[in-house]
C-alpha cells in the first residue's frame, strides 16, 4: 500500500453545495477557505456577531487548531480538514441536554468516516473518533451565548512522520485515499441528521453505545495532574456522562481524559 501518496483535491463552496444537494439549503452559509488560524475561533466570533444557525466554515489548513484542555496542533496543508459548524438550538431545549452535543458530533463523524471510506470508525468517550484504536479526529464543542460551535479536525492524509502522537492515525494511513471535500460533505450530511434527531428529543444512547470503543473496557479517567479513577466503563447516563464501575461503586464522569487500558 502506497502510504506515502498524498492526493490533495481542493474544493470550494459551490462544489460543496452541489455535492450536498437539496440539504445544502439547510446550511445557511457555507464558507471554504484554504487556511485560517482556528475555524472554531472564527465561528465563535461570528456567533457573537449574530451569525445564523447553520453557518459552516471549512479549512484545509488550520494554523492554530484548538482541542480540549487548551491543546493545540497544526497539520501540513492538505493533510487534514477542519470543519466548524455554528448551531443555535431551539430555546425550548434545556441547557442540560446540551451536554449531548459533543456525543452527537462524535456519532456524526464516525458515521461519515464509515460512509465515505468504509473504515470502521469507533468512539472513545466523549467524542474522539478512532480507527483501530488510533485517533483520526478530535472534536471541540464550545458554547457561545445561545449558540454551539462544533469543531471537527479530521486527519485525512497525514503521513506517519507527520502524526502529532504515536497513537494518532489518518484516513490515508488506514488505507483510504479520499479527498477532503468528500469527507466534509459526508460529515455535514451525517451531522444534520444526528442533530435533528437530538432536537427532536430522540434517545441516542443505544446508537452511541453501539459506536463506542470505550463502553465494556477497562479504563482510567484522568481528572487532573494527580487524580484519576479506574474501572470498567459500563455505559452512559441520560446527560451523556460516562459511567464507570470502580471499586467504590458506579461513578459518573462529565469530563476527564479517558485512557483505554489493555
Amino acid at each position: 500500500m502506497a502510504y506515502g501518496l498524498r492526493v490533495i483535491t481542493s474544493f470550494d463552496r459551490n462544489w460543496l453545495a452541489e455535492r450536498l444537494g437539496e440539504q445544502a439549503s439547510w446550511w445557511s452559509e457555507l464558507q471554504v477557505v484554504d487556511a485560517t488560524g482556528s475555524t472554531n475561533a472564527d465561528l465563535s466570533a461570528a456567533a457573537r456577531a449574530g451569525a445564523p444557525s447553520g453557518t459552516v466554515l471549512i479549512a484545509e489548513h488550520q494554523r492554530s487548531g484548538r482541542g480540549r484542555f487548551t491543546r493545540s496542533w497544526e497539520a501540513p496543508p492538505g493533510a487534514a480538514v477542519a470543519i466548524s459548524v455554528l448551531l443555535r438550538p431551539p430555546a425550548s431545549i434545556p441547557l442540560e441536554r446540551w451536554t449531548w452535543l459533543p456525543l452527537v458530533a462524535g456519532l456524526s463523524v464516525a458515521e461519515a468516516v464509515n460512509a465515505a471510506t468504509g473504515l470502521p470508525a469507533r468512539l472513545k468517550w466523549p467524542n474522539d473518533v478512532l480507527i483501530e484504536d488510533r485517533k483520526v479526529c478530535g472534536i471541540l464543542v464550545e458554547r457561545v451565548g445561545d449558540a454551539a460551535v462544533i469543531g471537527m479536525g479530521i486527519n485525512t492524509a497525514l503521513r506517519t512522520e507527520e502524526l502529532p502522537v504515536p497513537t494518532a492515525t489518518s484516513l490515508l494511513l488506514a488505507g483510504a485515499h479520499i479527498a477532503n471535500g468528500d469527507v466534509a460533505a459526508a460529515v455535514l450530511t451525517a451531522l444534520r441528521g444526528w442533530y435533528l434527531r437530538w432536537v427532536d428529543g430522540q434517545d441516542l444512547s443505544a446508537a452511541y453505545q453501539a459506536a463506542s470503543a470505550t463502553i465494556g473496557r477497562q479504563v482510567r479517567v484522568e481528572l487532573g495532574p494527580e487524580e484519576s479513577r479506574s474501572g470498567r466503563a459500563v455505559g452512559i447516563d441520560r446527560v451523556g456522562r460516562l459511567l464507570v464501575q470502580t471499586e467504590s461503586g458506579v461513578q459518573a464522569f462529565a469530563a476527564g481524559d479517558v485512557v483505554h487500558l489493555r
